[in-house]
């Protein structure tokens, strides 16, 4: 079958697409990937063939004309989608305003640029199969002006499948304007609005059960295989460590989109410095050179492939993205989480409350705080034991490749 993969043109989602993609080609299938023309060669460069289309839209640089929308999505999830993780807030007034304004200024910014192109390409390749991340709602659009089927595939909590809930729970016949936007779509390519424009046909989430939040919808589940891109494994790390090893990872969002970290890593270097520990710090090279010292414990190094770096530690700290999270716990890690904004609260308070490791929000992390938590993790063995038991749940999961019979028979069952 012919499968088509549509996603927003950022790296750090898209990589999240590549195992499934990769699993559905090994099993016979064409796939093809669209994004914006500027973002093809990350694309080829996963071994994947990409589709250009529309133009190039950078949301960030038009999110920075609009800091009150920056700032929001910082303090965590921007309305209406934190109803999902703070029901109580799930009036009709809050969650009707809420996609209005998602709708006009961050659906629209992101889908509009490639609508007209994906669905002339999807009208002359007629993929069977139509897979998109979560707000990649022209990936739904051009699944449904040429009838095919389609699934959500997840990079994080899906917040937008249960604020949706919320929503059609309290619309009662009152304006929608996701659908109304939608509808636009759907009438122009000559079909109607059905709800799975909203949320697809089936919904791929990789997290663990422990860890997710759904909606009610049909939910296949698949293991996160972790990939990061281009990745060398350096000779330092091909041998055991000879202390206890510790990675510090922040991810690439906050330097990349929101210009600093958001802890005082020179204050967390300083209070790690006294510790029987090597502490791996992955920080860009901006980063290092506005340090003042680099205590004699730690290394500091712009890149690594975490899942090798993971496999050699006995904690991990980091930002509480959904892959670094992943990943960690593939090797059954304790984690101490120090999350920022969007989901990663959420899936921080999670990890919590399974036991496989602490969680300190970033407005809070300052070096003792992080210093005390990490000689818990290290030291207290119950923390061991919830990694392992997280581990054993993501193991447990089907992999990308046991899923394709799956979405094969979604497929032939919308063909009969």
């Amino acid at each position: 079958m012919r499968v088509l993969f549509v996603t927003y043109a950022e790296k750090t989602i898209f990589q999240y697409l590549v195992p499934l993609a990769w699993a559905l080609r090994t099993a016979g299938h064409d796939v093809r990937v669209a994004s914006q023309p500027r973002f093809a060669d990350v694309i080829t460069q996963a071994g994947l063939t990409a589709v250009p289309v529309g133009g190039d839209r950078e949301i960030w640089r038009v999110a920075e004309r609009k800091p009150a929308d920056v700032e929001a999505s910082r303090a965590g999830l921007p309305e209406p989608y934190d109803v999902a993780v703070a029901p109580e807030k799930a009036s009709w007034d809050y969650l009707r305003d809420g996609y209005r304004t998602q709708v006009r200024w961050w659906h629209r910014m992101k889908n509009f640029p490639m609508i007209a192109e994906l669905v002339t390409y999807a009208e002359h390749w007629r993929p069977d199969l139509v897979v998109w991340e979560p707000t990649s709602y022209a990936g739904s659009i051009a699944a449904k002006a040429v009838g095919a089927a389609h699934a959500r595939l997840m990079y994080c909590l899906d917040i937008y499948g249960v604020t949706r809930d919320h929503y059609l729970r309290l619309k009662d016949g009152r304006e929608d304007p996701l659908a109304e936007w939608l509808s636009g779509y759907a009438i122009k390519y000559g079909t109607g609005f059905s709800e799975d424009m909203v949320t697809g046909h089936v919904t791929i989430d990789q997290l663990p059960e422990s860890l997710r939040i759904t909606a009610d919808l049909d939910y296949i589940p698949m293991r996160y295989v972790p990939y990061g891109g281009p990745a060398t494994v350096p000779t330092w790390l091909r041998t055991a460590p000879a202390k206890p090893r510790v990675a510090f990872t922040l991810g690439l969002t906050a330097t990349e989109r929101f210009g600093g970290y958001t802890v005082d890593v020179q204050d967390v270097l300083d209070s790690l410095a006294d510790l029987d520990i090597e502490l791996v710090a992955t920080l860009t090279d901006k980063a290092k050179h506005n340090l003042s010292r680099i205590p004699p414990n730690t290394r500091v190094i712009p890149y690594v492939p975490l899942q090798d770096l993971a496999a050699t530690c006995s904690a991990v700290i980091h930002h509480a993205g959904a892959a670094t999270l992943a990943t960690t716990s593939l090797h059954g890690i304790p984690q101490l989480s120090v999350p920022f904004h969007f989901d990663q609260p959420e899936l921080a308070r999670k990890l919590t409350e399974q036991g496989a490791g602490l969680d300190i929000h970033s407005s809070d992390a300052t070096g003792p705080a992080i210093r005390s938590a990490l000689l818990r993790l290290l030291h207290e063995p119950r923390f061991q034991a919830g990694a392992q038991r997280l581990r054993g749940e993501m193991l447990a999961m089907p992999t990308p490749n046991e899923i394709v019979p799956l979405l094969e028979n979604l497929v032939s069952q919308r063909e009969t």
